[in-house]
């Protein structure tokens, strides 16, 4: 009889989910034994960084990931990374061992009580399998959830579970497949061609699931067709449309009233791929300006449903790109040149404006650059200089918890190996991550790392004047080197101490994972 371990090890190979990033605890050791050949463990020293790892390399990849977690300690330190992987739609499996079968009841050492629970709401789907016997089936559905809801699961396995012997009906889940049309019909696609052929003043706003749904070229074309702004829906982890674009208007602010006044004036706003919509501050208003109507497209029926306003198709907006451009036809004029880069704001004394790091980025890095961005007081400065123009350009923490920057960017770097990587990371939120340092090297990952060391928790201080609170304590973070830290764990680095030798390390090309850290002025998101 086969048993639980090996048919779930088999569907894991035939569903592509070979590369397995993990921090083991004895629970899992059952389910690791004779992983066959073709499998990759990329081993994290920390949960949090085991999951950013993830969640980036399933990004760029655009696949499922299997990510292997201890019990409930181990879940427990991951669930930060997590809302991250949440926010940005992105499918990871978390595998998590548990005690045997007869040690949970009465709560021995390492059993995790309702462990489905423990990572509710933030997972799509959570569960336990009531039987060994049930477990391939599970582990199954983990994955097809994931893949069809874009949204990461959780499955807790008894470790001697995966020892267990099964029924030849277990075999059945080897050649599953669930696919899914998200095509939408033909009263609803007259319905949404005529709403927007007939708009006067039509507005694109466009959410990180276009990039990641490869459509970013073909969001750039239905919007010269439609010829009228763009923006990037708020709290934004990925860029959908060329950031220099002529009808690209910025990423709308995270407020109810600035994002009203700026749709003031259109009388259809077109939202694709995001939600209605993540706002952050609390700046009260009117949803919508008097005379504007709202259309999201999204496949995330979660996020049609609680939208406060608007009206809502669950459909893939890919294909309702696909659908307009066909309706409507091609441009009928060009859009114009894209908008010149500024000359970068320099700073008084030995540091660096942060405008001047990402001017040398811009000029020095090769034009399909892939970029993490984890500095949220550099925001301002980093759209000021940035001029990116192609799909899977920029990756962001999605839900604001810091800790996924460079994880991320070794995720990202691991899943594109042909295409260079840089991890855009302040010294307040590298951190969080600061082990993946070591996954990096271990793997000879050919990242590099662009540590922006200001001393502080500079988005936080411009919180504090926006919020009243200019005198909260622990927002100074002085006396951290990242070179010593980098290189002890296996990493190259150097403090580089001016604009010159900043691109004439920038110039090189890596075949290993590299730290340059550079001292930065403080400044404000904007």
């Amino acid at each position: 009889m086969p048993s639980v371990r090996r048919v779930s090890h088999e569907f894991l190979e035939r569903q592509g989910l070979t590369t397995v990033f993990g921090n083991p605890g004895s629970n899992e050791l059952p389910f690791l034994a004779g992983l066959p050949d073709g499998f990759r463990y990329v081993l994290g020293l920390h949960e949090g960084a085991v999951v950013g790892m993830a969640d980036g390399y399933a990004q760029a990849t655009g696949r499922p990931v299997l990510v292997n977690l201890h019990a409930a300690s181990g879940s427990g330190n991951a669930m930060g990374a997590l809302t991250n992987a949440v926010a940005s739609r992105t499918p990871l499996v978390v595998v998590a061992g548990q005690q045997v079968r007869p040690a949970i009841g009465p709560e021995a050492n390492l059993a995790s009580v309702d462990a489905p629970a423990l990572m509710k709401p933030l997972v799509g789907w959570a569960a336990e399998p009531a039987c060994a016997g049930d477990v391939p089936r599970a582990l199954a559905q983990a994955v097809f959830e994931a893949r069809l809801q874009r949204r990461p699961t959780y499955l807790s396995v008894p470790y001697d579970d995966w020892s267990a012997d099964v029924d030849d009906n277990a075999l059945a889940v080897l050649d599953r497949r669930v696919l899914r049309a998200a095509v939408p019909g033909g009263e609803q696609r007259r319905w949404l061609v005529e709403q927007v052929a007939s708009a006067r003043r039509p507005a694109l706003v466009l959410g990180g699931d276009i990039d990641s749904a490869g459509r970013f070229d073909d969001a750039v074309r239905l919007a010269e067709r439609l010829g009228g702004p763009v923006w990037a829906a708020p709290s934004q982890f990925r860029l959908p449309f060329p950031n220099r674009h002529p009808l690209f208007r910025g990423v709308l602010p995270a407020g109810i009233a600035p994002v009203s006044a700026a749709f003031e004036g259109h009388d259809l706003v077109l939202v694709l791929g995001a939600p209605v919509f993540r706002y952050h501050e609390h700046l009260p208003g009117r949803y919508l300006p008097e005379g504007t109507r709202l259309i999201q497209v999204t496949e995330d029926a979660s996020a049609a449903a609680r939208a406060p306003m608007g009206e809502a198709l669950v459909a893939d907006p890919g294909a309702v790109i696909d659908v307009l451009l066909e309706a409507l036809g091609v441009a009928d004029r060009p859009a114009g040149p894209y908008r010149p880069v500024p000359e970068p704001l320099t700073a008084e004394g030995p540091a660096l404006h942060p405008e001047q790091v990402f001017a040398a980025l811009r000029e020095e890095m090769p034009e399909d650059t892939a970029y993490v961005v984890e500095s949220t007081s550099t925001n301002a400065a980093w759209w000021r200089q940035t001029d990116l123009r192609r799909q899977g350009s920029y990756y962001f923490p999605a839900a604001g918890g810091l800790g996924f920057g460079l994880p991320g960017a070794v995720g990202v770097a691991m899943a594109q190996p042909g295409r260079p990587v840089v991890g855009v990371i302040g010294d307040g939120s590298a951190n969080y991550g600061i082990t993946a340092l070591w996954t990096a090297a271990q793997h000879r990952v050919p990242l590099t790392v662009v540590l922006l060391r200001n001393g502080a928790y500079g988005a936080l201080r411009w919180f504090g004047g926006l919020l009243g609170v200019p005198d909260a304590p622990g927002l100074d973070i002085p006396g951290l080197d990242f070179t010593r830290i980098a290189e002890g764990y296996g990493v190259r680095a150097q403090h580089v101490g001016g604009v010159a030798e900043l691109r004439a390390a920038l110039a090189e090309t890596p075949e290993h994972p590299r730290l340059i850290q550079v001292d930065t002025a403080l400044t404000t998101p904007s």
